[in-house]
Parts: C-alpha cells; sequence; structure tokens
C-alpha cells in the first residue's frame, strides 16, 4: 500500500505518546501525521515536536469540544485514499498495516484492528483471549476506532453529531456501512491499549459509564446497544477485578 495519513486524537497524553508515535511510524508508511490535540497542558505537544524534528509531515490542529468533533476535523484534513485513525493511548502490533491491507477490497470501507487492554503486570494468555474476544464483540455490537483503517470515500462527507463525545465510533462504522461499504475485523491485526494511570479506577469507569449513556441517549441509533450494555459493564468489572488481583502478585 501507498503512505498513507494517520490521525491521531491527543489531549494530555504523555504516558504513552511516545510509544505511540514509535508504532506508527514503524508499522504504517506514513504521508502525514495528523495530530488533532485538544489543548494539552502536559507534555503532549514537546512530544510532537520531537517526533516532527525526527519525521517532518507531522500537522497539528487545535480542536477544543468533542471526540465527534475532533475526528471529523481530522477526516477534512486527509489526503490519501486511505487513512487511519489511531488513539494516542495504543500501541500497533508488528506489521500493522501490512497484515491489514489483506482485507482491503472493494467492498470493504474499513479494516479495525483489534484492541487488548493492557492491565498491569497481568501478562497471562487467558487474560489476553478474554481480552480479545471482549474487544470483538463490543466492536460488533458498536464499532471502534483504537486501530482503524479506512477508506476516505466512504467517510469524506461525513458529519458526526458534535455532541457525541462517545459512541461517535459507532456512528463512523454505521456510516461506512450505510454507504454500501463491509466494515471488518483485520486477521492477527491489533492493537495494545494502555489507559491512563488515572483511568484504572472504578470513580472513572462510573464516569465514563455516564458519558457513554448520556451519548447513547443522544445517538438514535444506540437504542438498540443499550439492551447489550451489560456487555460493557462485565468487560469493565473484569478490567478492575484484574487490577485490583494484581496488587497482590509478587513484584
Amino acid at each position: 500500500m501507498q503512505p498513507i495519513d494517520v490521525v491521531v486524537l491527543t489531549k494530555d497524553s504523555e504516558h504513552l505518546l511516545d510509544r505511540c508515535l514509535a508504532s506508527v511510524y514503524e508499522n504504517v508508511p506514513v504521508k502525514n501525521l495528523i495530530i488533532v490535540d485538544g489543548f494539552s497542558t502536559d507534555r503532549t505537544l514537546k512530544i510532537i515536536n520531537k517526533t516532527k524534528e525526527v519525521h517532518g509531515n507531522v500537522k497539528v490542529l487545535k480542536v477544543g469540544g468533542s471526540r465527534a468533533r475532533a475526528r471529523e476535523k481530522g477526516i477534512q484534513h486527509v489526503s490519501t485514499d486511505w487513512f487511519m485513525f489511531v488513539d494516542s493511548d495504543v500501541v500497533l502490533g508488528k506489521d500493522w498495516l501490512r497484515k491489514a491491507e489483506k482485507n482491503v477490497k472493494s467492498d470493504v470501507g474499513a479494516v479495525w484492528g483489534v484492541n487488548i487492554d493492557v492491565i498491569p503486570n497481568m501478562k497471562a494468555r487467558r487474560v489476553l483471549k478474554l481480552q480479545s474476544l471482549i474487544a470483538r464483540q463490543c466492536f460488533g455490537l458498536r464499532g471502534g476506532m483504537h486501530d482503524t483503517l479506512i477508506r476516505r470515500e466512504a467517510v469524506k462527507d461525513i458529519r458526526i453529531p458534535e455532541e457525541l463525545h462517545a459512541y461517535e465510533d459507532s456512528y463512523i462504522i454505521n456510516w461506512i456501512k450505510a454507504k454500501g461499504y463491509k466494515t471488518v475485523v483485520g486477521e492477527d491485526v491489533y492493537c495494545l491499549h494502555f489507559k491512563a494511570p488515572t483511568n484504572w479506577s472504578l470513580q472513572n469507569g462510573v464516569s465514563q459509564a455516564i458519558v457513554e449513556f448520556r451519548c447513547g441517549l443522544i445517538y438514535s441509533h444506540m437504542y438498540e446497544y443499550m439492551f447489550l450494555y451489560p456487555v460493557f459493564m462485565f468487560h469493565w468489572f473484569i478490567q478492575l477485578s484484574l487490577q485490583g488481583a494484581k496488587a497482590l502478585l509478587p513484584p
């Protein structure tokens, strides 16, 4: 595949951004790295500037508001036939694009890489398999943009409701399908999702659930997923339980 544009949404992403961007350049031929920053106040911009000094092909957009607005602005600056969304808290798996492009066909509008939530100090294969299984099920229910290859033609005219700070990923996936394209999960295509340390708390989990519930009410297409919300709650419960269990493990 020819070099493609990569869109990365950031806001106070210093905990993993350097590793994230390194994995992008290692596994994707990047034409332009389009950073959509929500006015970060930590070291995020310093990390981005360092990346720009090394690679040169970095464009930074300052965008406030919801993730919906940030993703739409990113799409508007894409110039290649295919592009990627990569979240700033993930590390791409080896040969990500080479493996993903095997799924690129004339009727495919998006290829998603499974996101595996990395729980500190937990490396059991059973946990990874469970994470992968749940992530695949969640994508089938509501989509995802953690690491996604997208056909620009399928989204070039998209207008995402600005109120969607969550479920904007589902809106994009449903938009692509409405255009007549398939969305597929890539075989052996994945990313490791490293949540910020502050995210590993029950309070934060409840807060995120409230945001998603409110956005689900705004996005009328989400009513069907609300009945399946226990799947997501179970996912979060497993994450929080394992995070608590790791404290009992020897260093």
